[in-house]
């Protein structure tokens, strides 16, 4: 709250003066010692005036539910205390009970204006990282950061939503709902800003450091050349954090930024979650016996009619009502009514363009 320190002095302050509270109990000497000419931090300092604002603060977060995270403790993400993130804020506002400190995370952004190709390439990518149950972070932003925070909800994986704003507000408004599952299922919404920090567009290009530096691996999967997923590659890159791209057609918009930091050498391929996998080092323990054994147990309660579709599903991946009717060899009126059987029992979920699969 003392204005003039910004994030990098701060940590070079904390270097020189590991317990912060010793600041200040420095001499009017001692204080010019350390910031020179600064005298409106000199003065800030020796005033304290701030202090009845932090104390305030402190009370609204409690009140709210919210966790303040400072960088000497052990909750607070140390991917952010690594020595080449020198720009990372020391003080951190959290909901949820997530563990920022998971063995693994990986970070997805890319365009708000999404096609269907780039949420159905999130969706699989975040489904198939399942096996290494990695912390999936993402900014809660409209198109890929939405898809990236459903689809680790829907398999059963941590994500934190990191906010441009105060945790009292949710923006984009439409993801309220999609806010509050994050933190039912134990994941959390994080932001450097304080409670009553309105939404400024100047604030959203800041939160992506943290979220490159949450971050073992960011993932870009749609991206014009210049856009704000392009900015927090470069980012994560500077932090020295992999990066990852989804290809995209060579005449798509969506996709030139992805192509781009491919054939700089700034991306790696990522056309499955196994190239994540590979060039991260990290085990996949996902046991595909396992799954198969907990299908089989399921197909105990459905029909030998709605097995057939599913058996198809498990084959093809991907079928329309058209292509079950053919394959199956039942009419289209009794496909499509064991169709809604297994949507119902949540066995299949429908897709755009009446395609189906396997949840």
């Amino acid at each position: 709250m003392i204005p003039g320190l910004g994030d990098r002095a701060l940590r070079q302050l904390l270097n020189i003066c590991p317990e912060p509270e010793k600041v200040f109990e420095m001499s009017h000497s001692q204080l010019s010692d350390l910031f020179g000419k600064h005298q409106s931090i000199i003065s800030a300092i020796e005033q304290k005036a701030m202090m009845r604002q932090a104390e305030d603060e402190y009370a609204k977060t409690q009140q709210a539910g919210i966790r303040i995270l400072f960088c000497t403790q052990p909750e607070y993400p140390q991917r952010l205390n690594d020595s080449d993130c020198v720009d990372t804020p020391l003080l951190l506002y959290c909901a949820g009970s997530c563990d920022l400190n998971a063995k693994h995370t990986v970070a997805f952004v890319g365009s708000r204006k999404s096609t269907q190709y780039g949420r159905a390439a999130t969706h699989q990518l975040v489904e198939g990282l399942k096996g290494g149950q990695p912390l999936i972070a993402s900014g809660l932003a409209y198109g890929i950061d939405t898809e990236a925070h459903a689809a680790a909800l829907e398999s059963g994986l941590p994500t934190a939503a990191v906010l441009g704003h105060g945790l009292d507000i949710i923006y984009p408004y439409q993801n309220q709902g999609l806010a509050r599952r994050i933190v039912e299922k134990g994941g959390a919404l994080l932001t450097e800003y304080r409670i009553g920090t309105r939404i400024n567009p100047a604030y959203f290009p800041a939160r992506n450091r943290i979220i490159a530096a949450l971050s073992d691996a960011t993932v870009v999967v749609e991206a014009a050349e210049r856009s704000g997923a392009i900015i927090t590659a470069g980012i994560a890159n500077s932090y020295r954090r992999e990066v990852f791209a989804v290809p995209g057609r060579l005449d798509d918009p969506t996709s030139g930024g992805c192509l781009n930091l491919i054939a700089e050498h700034k991306a790696l391929l990522a056309r499955n979650a196994g190239d994540i996998f590979f060039q991260m080092g990290w085990k996949n323990t996902f046991d595909p016996a396992r799954q198969r054994e907990e299908k089989l147990s399921l197909f105990a309660e459905i029909s030998d009619e709605e097995k057939r579709l599913v058996t198809l599903l498990e084959k093809e991946r991907e079928l329309t009502l058209d292509e079950l009717s053919l394959k199956s060899g039942f009419p289209l009126p009794k496909t499509a009514a064991i169709v809604m059987n297994l949507e119902l029992k949540t066995i299949i979920v429908a897709l755009p363009g009446r395609l189906y699969k396997l949840t």
